[in-house]
């Protein structure tokens, strides 16, 4: 059975591939599987139809037969365990491969969002400045952990794996900073991963999703 995934109908990224659903799309595109899409409006994803799959109200979503599952780190690990490619088959580097995943969600990604939460709702502050100072030193600290443990390596262990999927999005939150550019090997590390196909195809089902709506906005008469 296909599995459907739930995106934003008008992504708050506009379409630059930072919407949680992308990683969604990566894997599958990773794994080669076919899924279908269904777009919610911010209004439709409070409703208790959504919110019976969602209980936070947020996206993605992933549904097949009788599942359903949100988070998208689940949803990931759901896909990795189920079919081969992206996780290894040696079951320490497996282990391994899912703790990175756990290391993007808990370690890396929580003081990047908290700096891009403090951009959009605090930048009018007069404190913000400071803030800020304190948020980058924090972001700077983990992507120097990060950088010293990928060293020369193409991958975080071994071949490309979800841990891999999952960190390089969680980094690419950062590309509006150049932050990430301070460290050459993290650079290439995610100019390599977002060179893959699978991305590519991912990135531009998102963007064409955004596209649309935005085209159907401008098209729609002015009351």
């Amino acid at each position: 059975m296909t599995p459907t995934i739930t995106a934003f109908e008008t992504s708050p990224d506009r379409g630059k591939g930072l919407a949680r659903d992308v990683r969604v799309r990566w894997a599958l595109e990773e794994l080669g599987l076919a899924y279908e899409v269904r777009t919610l409006s911010f209004a439709e994803m409070k409703q208790p139809e959504h919110l019976a799959l969602h209980p936070f109200g947020q996206i993605p979503t992933y549904e097949q037969g009788d599942l359903g599952l949100f988070e998208s780190g689940a949803i990931l690990l759901h896909l990795a365990e189920r079919h081969p490619g992206l996780l290894p088959d040696d079951a320490n580097a497996r282990i391994r491969a899912i703790a990175w995943m756990f290391a993007a969600l808990n370690t890396v990604e929580p003081p990047i969002v908290e700096r891009s939460m403090a951009w959009v709702l605090e930048r009018e502050q007069s404190w913000y400045a400071q803030r800020m100072t304190m948020l980058d030193e924090r972001v700077r600290r983990r992507l120097s952990q990060l950088s010293a443990r990928l060293g020369d390596a193409d991958w975080l262990d071994g071949d490309f794996s979800v841990g891999d999927l999952l960190m390089v999005s969680v980094l690419l939150r950062l590309q509006s900073s150049n932050i990430v550019d301070e460290y050459p090997n993290l650079a290439d590390y995610v100019a390599r991963a977002t060179a893959r196909p699978a991305y590519r195809r991912a990135f531009d089902a998102q963007l064409a999703v955004f596209l649309k709506a935005q085209a159907a906005e401008e098209s729609t008469p002015a009351v």
